[in-house]
């Protein structure tokens, strides 16, 4: 009964709710988030304005206890080198009282932290950084007055001594001095007013920020300093918002108010020793908000989104959107001449199963008006890419990682995958509905990894790089398999695998202006693709159906691996040749990353015995399964029963004895070091858990399946489309609800994902013609054109 409304609940919800619908919502929600984005950052339509400095100086939040989150973007943590480049050469003034002295030794902290606070209380404090030429100097103004006119003016009047940056701020002596009187808060307001002018001229050619007063804690003020309440300040901030900017002559050139500290203190003024004087936290949040101010638009850090414009469009980033252009054009031009559409074959939507398969009639090539149609869809896409990655339409906020994140999610989709599954139709050990379930979950679970930043928790990340090793792992399993089964090694079956890992990919390096090693899983695929083919098609190519008749052959198939394994050993064990060998044109335009080799090297090292893992298993299974060695069919073990217990056992004791292992560890370098050589472990003992109960093999997660169907889109899309600043951050379509904000997100990021696998597979039709004679000539069209983009790309960085 249960499952009869199970199957009714599901027919369901599949009729009413298909693919096509759901990509139909994302589109409408994708215009509607852009035209509400698009004029809350232009036409100022939100409180917050729409400026990202203006966000940066004025609100955020308290992710856990010290990382700081700005409303609407991220926040860059600058390290002494940064700032030392940023500030070079450059003159820093803090002028105010004991408050600002706080703020101007945790902002020297951050250009050189061995920094000691021993300077004089009541006295001017000098710093110079001799290696970068920086001078910092904190002047004692403990009050609004005409000592402080005097100084600002004196800028004014001699600008070749001015400060390139000023932060300025008090009020506390004065509430102090004159106990909080009605007449001293009207004095302040006209200091105020009379060193306003000076303030805005200043803004002309250095930075002015106005620290507005931080909140005290009442019970923990000294006597002597009970007049000083958070009403009083609150009070005193207002004069000094009125006062300041109150022409607004040029919004460009202007006094800047720095509030963010204020609102951090907030959520920390209790930790305060004095009750006045904030927390090493909170003084360290409102130092590295200016320093963000300053330096983002200076050395323009991808995590720092904040205070940041929008970079130029690059030569390549033109010839991307001239070539969906034309595409475009090309299209209306044929549909308004009626152009006759053949209809192709398209995978049809099943309402029982919720999957899309094949109809049985014969596939239809695409015609050129339809190539064209998936060419303008993929122009609109990559438009959607930009605008949420390098256009300033979208907000970005940091990821900060918790337990919670990572594991609840988790927990989520695996109920999910569970409460939907489904009797295999064959059931081989890591049959192709297996498979896609396997990498359906482990893309899921990497998802979830990025999005959450778990790569800070060691033991996760030591279990995602299993989930990686597992990833080429069937990699080799399955190019393997096919190349021993079926022999085929002609051009087509290698172009269209090319093609389908590199397509993406390779559009998105001209749109997102991206060097290809930058979506590092395609190279690492690819290469090994290639290498997986050069070895099986080398001289003697060793088939099954030659291995058959002559046990020599498979003889000499496994010494073929071991000279495989020869090579990766040699490679590994030489980086000085590796480098050498990727750093010649044009490869290291291909595998290089800001300039080096290192990061291929260590994305390459990391699992270089995967793939022959996967090949060597492949091997066995399949010599096993021709001698009839093992049994597949459905509810039966793969083995015999005391066979089947005991490699049971000893799967699930060495599953265990990893992730013992991976939570054990200490150091991410160690135990990458062991990596290579364990992960297999884990690998196996998954695959012959899910493999020996003849029930476990009988079944499949249908929901986690789809998912492995799109597992490659998903994982390059999800760079610019759900996680933001090149996965350094997180895209924010929905601000201030972080839980609606994943739901849209990732309902949108999914539909594109799918909709852009579809266009990579009506695409490969056309670009990969069956015919060996129109398919060199499409390969020598690629050369070409991809000649032309290394070319532009070098041309490009000299002119750097």
């Amino acid at each position: 009964m249960a499952v009869l409304a199970y199957s009714l609940g599901k027919r369901e919800i599949n009729q009413y709710f298909s693919i096509k619908n759901a990509k139909l919502l994302s589109l409408v929600a994708v215009i509607l988030l852009t035209v509400v984005h698009s004029a809350t950052r232009y036409y100022g339509v939100s409180c917050s304005g729409g400026d990202t400095c203006d966000w940066l100086l004025s609100s955020g939040r308290f992710l856990g206890n010290s990382v700081w989150q700005p409303y609407g973007c991220m926040m860059h943590k600058y390290k002494s080198i940064e700032a030392k480049t940023c500030l070079n050469n450059k003159r820093i003034a803090f002028i105010g009282d004991s408050r600002i002295r706080q703020l101007f030794y945790a902002f020297i902290k951050i250009i050189n932290p061995d920094t000691k606070e021993d300077g004089n209380k009541h006295e001017n404090i000098p710093f110079a950084d001799r290696e970068s030429s920086v001078n910092v100097d904190f002047l004692w103004y403990a009050e609004v007055n005409n000592s402080m006119k005097e100084q600002v003016t004196a800028w004014v009047e001699r600008p070749f001594n001015k400060p390139d940056v000023i932060i300025i701020g008090a009020a506390t002596w004065s509430i102090k001095l004159h106990s909080g009187s009605s007449e001293t808060l009207l004095q302040y307001k006209a200091n105020l007013t009379s060193i306003a002018a000076p303030l805005e001229k200043l803004t002309e050619h250095s930075e002015v920020y106005w620290v507005l007063q931080d909140p005290v804690y009442e019970e923990l003020l000294s006597e002597n300093r009970k007049m000083i309440t958070n009403e009083q300040i609150d009070q005193y901030n207002a004069a000094a918002v009125s006062a300041l900017n109150n022409s607004k002559r040029n919004s460009k050139a202007r006094v800047k108010f720095l509030e963010a500290s204020r609102q951090a203190a907030m959520e920390t003024v209790a930790q305060s020793v004095d009750g006045l004087h904030l927390p090493e936290s909170t003084r360290n949040v409102g130092a590295m908000v200016l320093m963000n101010s300053i330096c983002n638009k200076i050395l323009k850090p991808i995590d720092g989104s904040c205070c940041q414009s929008v970079p130029p469009l690059s030569i390549l980033q033109k010839l991307a959107a001239g070539l969906f252009l034309t595409a475009g054009i090309c299209f209306l031009v044929l549909h308004a001449l009626g152009y006759s559409k053949h209809r192709k074959c398209r995978p049809v939507s099943d309402v029982e199963s919720g999957e899309e398969k094949k109809p049985p009639i014969a596939a239809v090539p695409l015609n050129l008006k339809e190539a064209l149609l998936s060419a303008c869809k993929m122009g609109l896409i990559m438009l959607y890419f930009y605008l949420c990655d390098r256009a300033d339409i979208f907000m970005k906020e940091q990821k900060f990682y918790t337990h919670s994140t990572f594991f609840i999610p988790l927990i989520y989709i695996f109920v999910l995958g569970i409460f939907y599954n489904e009797n295999s139709k064959e059931a081989k050990l890591l049959n192709r509905e297996q498979t896609d379930e396997w990498k359906g979950w482990m893309q899921l679970v990497i998802l979830i990894y990025h999005i959450s930043g778990a790569s800070a928790f060691i033991p996760v990340y030591m279990h995602v790089r299993v989930l990686v090793a597992a990833y080429l792992f069937q990699t080799g399993y399955g190019h393997f398999s096919f190349f021993w089964l079926k022999g085929d090694f002609g051009l087509y079956r290698v172009c269209q695998v090319l093609f389908r890992l590199n397509f993406l990919v390779v559009v998105l390096c001209l749109v997102m202006d991206r060097p290809y090693q930058f979506y590092y899983f395609v190279p690492l695929v690819t290469f090994w693709f290639v290498v997986i083919y050069a070895t099986m098609a080398m001289w003697p190519q060793i088939l099954q159906i030659k291995a058959n008749g002559n046990c020599f052959w498979h003889l000499a198939l496994l010494l073929k691996l071991l000279g495989l394994l020869v090579f990766i050993c040699f490679f590994a064990y030489s980086q000085e040749f590796f480098e050498s060998v990727f750093s010649v044109w044009p490869l290291s335009k291909l595998f290089e990353l800001q300039g080096s080799i290192h990061e291929w090297w260590f994305r390459w090292k990391l699992d270089r015995f995967a793939v022959i893992h996967g090949m060597l298993f492949a091997c066995v299974y399949l010599v096993l399964q021709k001698f009839q060695i093992l049994s597949e069919g459905k509810g039966e073990p793969i083995f015999s029963n005391r066979i089947s217990n005991c490699l049971l056992f000893i799967s699930v004791v060495s599953f265990i004895t990893y992730s013992i292992w991976a939570s054990s560890c200490k150091n991410k370098t160690e135990c990458n070091e062991m990596h290579p050589y364990i992960s297999v472990v884990q690998i196996l003992a998954f695959v012959l858990i899910r493999n020996i109960p003849g029930y476990a093999r009988s079944l499949y997660s249908s929901f986690f399946a789809w998912f492995g169907k799109i597992s490659l889109e998903l994982f390059i899309c999800q760079y610019h489309i759900w996680l933001a600043a090149d996965t350094k951050g997180i895209l924010v379509l929905i601000p201030g609800n972080p839980s609606l904000n994943i739901i849209f997100s990732t309902f949108i990021f999914v539909c594109v994902a799918h909709e852009i696998s579809q266009i990579t597979n009506d695409l490969a039709q056309v670009a990969i013609p069956k015919e060996n004679g129109a398919l060199i000539k499409r390969m020598l069209a690629a050369v070409v054109f991809f000649g032309l983009v290394l070319f532009l790309s070098k041309s490009r960085q000299a002119g750097y």
